[in-house]
């Protein structure tokens, strides 16, 4: 047993600094909240200030560690202030979490350019400039780093109407990759969790349509949809030493959706 280290401190990200964009949605919130409840200090992001400072108190009346800044990933300008706050902030990052994101559902003969690069800007222009900018201050730290961007099993699988959603996850994917391969030398690694669908604002209306509930549904050997807390696990395995050995890799945490 003298080659198997303590399994806990695998998992240990006690004092590590993440920043967490779409901090306000049901993927950043549970990531926000998983990642201070295990011991990183966490800075949210995105653009409902209210909603951050509502996370951020909750999370430190806890007892753990959160600040939060508004501020849009898409815009250039925004990231670097984000980047640049977290630093002053926490004096550095470890850990960042891309979960901001949304979803336009029309058939593509509907689908104006406009909507199609609403999809894209926040899906693949926002995280390819975080990924940017945070990759800086990793790379200068010198002490590596986890990146971890929340895609979808729409970036495997197509479906109709989905042709701007599903083509900018395909997207992230690839960048995953692609990060993989550049910034393995600098002990970076990147992965990206895929998960089906969760219940949060963007899919609240696949819930509360019975029809299409009980037909996706028959797609999951699990039995059921996910809910936001399923994935924090996954969040800490790909924050954590434990990972240290993956990277360019996309996790599918989706009830066996993916499976067959």
């Amino acid at each position: 047993m003298e080659n198997i280290p303590d399994t806990q401190s695998l998992f240990d990200v006690t004092g590590k600094v993440a920043l967490i964009t779409g901090a306000s949605g049901g993927f950043g919130c549970a990531a926000a909240k998983g990642l201070a409840k295990a011991g990183a200090k966490v800075m949210l992001t995105g653009r409902n200030e209210k909603k951050l400072a509502a996370i951020s108190d909750e999370i430190n009346e806890g007892g753990f560690a959160a600040a939060y800044v508004t501020g849009d990933p898409a815009i250039e300008a925004d990231v670097k202030r984000i980047v640049d706050g977290t630093v002053e902030k926490f004096e550095g990052i470890d850990i960042l979490i891309t979960a901001a994101g949304v979803s336009i559902v029309k058939p593509i003969v509907e689908y104006p350019v406009e909507d199609f690069m609403t999809v894209m800007n926040a899906n693949v222009t926002g995280t390819w400039l975080v990924c940017r900018e945070v990759g800086k201050v990793m790379i200068e730290q010198g002490r590596g780093g986890k990146v971890v961007l929340v895609s979808s099993t729409r970036g495997l699988l197509g479906m109709a109407n989905y042709t701007g959603y599903a083509t900018s996850k395909g997207a992230v994917h690839i960048l995953t990759k692609s990060l993989g391969c550049e910034w393995g030398k600098y002990n970076i690694n990147v992965n990206a969790i895929a998960p089906t669908v969760f219940r949060t604002a963007l899919t609240q209306w696949m819930f509360d349509d019975k029809e299409f509930y009980k037909v996706f549904l028959k797609r999951i050997p699990i039995g059921r949809l996910g809910e936001a807390e399923d994935f924090i696990g996954s969040v800490l395995f790909l924050s954590s030493k434990a990972s240290d050995f993956m990277t360019g890799s996309i996790m599918y945490v989706d009830g066996g959706y993916t499976a067959g």
